[in-house]
């Protein structure tokens, strides 16, 4: 069903490059900046919970040698010294003993000291209730961190949407679009939460416990880490695996929720054309393109964290065996050895920890790259600084040798000139594609013209800002676009913010609106939503209509505006656009040649120049284009299409 330009919208073009993972992991985290002050009391809170517990296997260790201690001594005859114990072992033959115990220290005679041992464990508990508070504090403010960072990226995603020309959107599905301003942001907040002050606590215990190993035994840790290298060649491995079936992942989910979008928003065209399995046929594609590349991505870098536990044990092995000869030779005690181990375990527990979020920052990072494409996308044109403006807005539009392409190669609009008096009445009509509302468009600066200008009241629209443009500017469009809320409120939506409800309701009654309003069970209070369920069409267009009106612009646009109304309601529309229209300068666009035979010029438009213009009895009496249009309406003419 989708054609090259259908692929090309669902995702292609720039969202295809490879993963620059390196530089939007930076520019990811430069937008902590503005946070780096709650960063570096998180890192200082998280340095000194990570000191307090690497500290902790220490201090239980020496509670063990204490209880071991203890044990050793009560059996051994009192009032002898630790030296005399040992040498009368090996003695006895017993040296392999004597070498064990003289790593350790006690005391012959004596028991254990259950007043030093109980000591000692509560210290532990206050170094580890001290570390858990602060840990408790660092996980509080790197909460903080991203939520405020996401929040601005929120609001510059947001500013940079109402930047965008409007040709970005016309070249994209809104689906897609809005699975970058939803799903991508939401998934990096999701993995800064779950990464940032895990991957700093991460870090700094593997330093800490690094410290305390080859404080405690040199040998003991150059063996715990053989392994590293080995984790870092896994975890380098799984990672280059994964990261393209993350990117791909995050497109697949825009492509889906694009054609979701369009499905629903089109779903009586769906139905009425009978391409419901098409359309199934199309989702079930992306479906499993969706499902293939989060498989991939979860099944390739679900791999590190079993590979990290297997690197993890057989650190564990090796650092027992090599613990265990330590402790048989008295180089090292129980004590020592059973917080090495604990160690190990700790300097371990990083790393795997470290390896099992690389799927996690990969899609972070893979997401953020799709919001970093979109606020680098080109911007219309700045508004110019100082701007200019009329000094009296009166509606005078002039055209002036304009030209006009949507593609560089293919020229729609060529050198057209036009005057249009304050207050005049100016029909635009012609076929499909002639550039009717493309001149629209110029005037409203939705797009600029590639040559030529136009003015407003003797000043360039492009020496104005565009908020002060499309101000004195009211549009009605053949697309009704309402939004959730009452009908009052969608009314009074262009106007001034102190509007009162009898304007509103007397800019329902200019419209014709006010009737069928009224017959609602909550009047102008019944809610609707944005797709205007529980009004018609045509009713949907009265009530734009209305909001035109309210507005009090000084012209008038109406493309289509009567299209969906019926003839009645039509003619009724036309009386009140006349009287509204008086002193305004006002643009129709119009097929239906009915609604435009009282309009002071009309434009006969063709491949994007002016073929004809004048009034309607003049045209009708020229016998050219106009004329034939007209009769091809309203004399059944039999009109030859080539």
């Amino acid at each position: 069903m989708a054609g090259p330009a259908g692929r090309m919208m669902a995702g292609g073009g720039p969202d295809q490059r490879s993963m620059d993972f390196k530089g939007s992991g930076k520019r990811l985290l430069a937008q902590f900046r503005p946070e780096r002050y709650t960063m570096y009391a998180m890192i200082a809170a998280v340095m000194l919970s990570v000191g307090l517990s690497v500290v902790g296997p220490k201090i239980l260790g020496h509670a063990t040698d204490l209880i071991f201690a203890g044990i050793v001594g009560r059996d051994m005859p009192a009032g002898a010294t630790k030296a005399e114990v040992l040498a009368q072992m090996r003695a006895n033959g017993d040296g392999d003993q004597a070498d064990m115990l003289s790593g350790m220290d006690f005391t012959p005679g004596e028991g254990i000291d259950f007043g030093a041992v109980g000591e000692t464990l509560l210290f532990a508990l206050t170094v580890f209730l001290i570390a858990g508070a602060l840990m408790a504090v660092a996980t509080r403010l790197v909460n903080r961190a991203v939520n405020m960072t996401v929040y601005r990226m929120r609001e510059d995603l947001q500013a940079k949407l109402s930047r965008l020309p409007l040709s970005y959107f016309d070249k994209r599905q809104r689906g897609e679009v809005l699975s970058r301003a939803t799903n991508d942001i939401d998934n990096i907040g999701q993995t800064l939460q779950q990464t940032m002050g895990q991957l700093v606590n991460s870090l700094l215990t593997i330093v800490g416990v690094l410290v305390m190993m080859f404080w405690i035994s040199p040998l003991l840790a150059l063996v715990a880490l053989i392994t590293v290298p080995l984790s870092f060649f896994v975890a380098k491995k799984v990672g280059k695996r994964s990261q393209p079936h993350f990117v791909q992942q995050w497109k697949s989910t825009g492509k889906v929720n694009a054609h979701v979008e369009e499905m629903y928003t089109g779903h009586n065209l769906v139905k009425v054309f009978g391409r419901q399995e098409e359309s199934a046929q199309q989702f079930a594609e992306q479906n499993e393109a969706l499902y293939q590349a989060s498989f991939q991505a979860q099944f390739n870098s679900g791999a590190m964290q079993p590979l990290m536990f297997f690197i993890s044990n057989l650190n564990y092995v090796l650092v027992a065996v090599v613990g265990g000869l330590r402790v048989a030779s008295g180089a090292l005690s129980i004590g020592d050895v059973q917080a090495f181990i604990q160690y190990s375990r700790q300097f371990s527990m990083p790393l795997t920890q470290v390896a099992s979020m690389a799927n996690l920052v990969q899609s972070g990072v893979a997401s953020a790259e799709r919001i970093f494409e979109l606020l680098d996308a080109d911007e219309q044109s700045a508004d110019p600084r100082p701007a200019e403006r009329p000094e009296v807005l009166r509606g005078e539009v002039s055209f002036e040798d304009v030209s006009f392409r949507y593609e560089e190669d293919k020229p729609l609009i060529e050198d057209l000139s036009l005057t249009v008096e304050p207050g005049h009445t100016v029909a635009i009509v012609g076929p499909t594609g002639a550039g009717k509302t493309t001149l629209v468009n110029l005037l409203l600066r939705f797009y600029d013209v590639t040559g030529g200008r136009i003015t407003l009241d003797g000043i360039d629209i492009a020496k104005m800002t565009r908020d002060e443009l499309r101000a004195g500017i009211g549009m009605v469009l053949q697309d009704t676009w309402l939004f959730g809320g009452t009908i009052a409120e969608n009314i009074a939506y262009g106007a001034p913010k102190d509007v009162t409800r009898d304007e509103i309701e007397d800019a329902a009654r200019a419209a014709h609106a006010d009737r069928f309003i009224r017959t609602l069970p909550d009047g102008y209070d019944t809610v609707i939503d944005d797709e205007g369920t529980g009004v018609s069409a045509g009713e949907k267009q009265l009530i734009t209509i209305a909001r035109a009106f309210l507005s009090d612009p000084v012209i008038l646009v109406l493309d289509e505006a009567t299209s969906s109304v019926d003839t009645r309601t039509e003619v009724l529309i036309q009386k009140a656009m006349a009287r509204l229209a008086h002193g305004r300068t006002s643009f129709v666009i119009a097929h239906r040649l009915s609604t435009i035979r009282d309009a002071d010029t009309i434009l006969v438009m063709e491949n994007g120049s002016i073929v004809e213009q004048g009034t309607h009895d003049a045209l009708l009496a020229a016998g050219g284009a106009y004329a034939r249009l007209y009769k091809a309406q309203f004399a059944e003419a039999v009109v030859e299409v080539e």
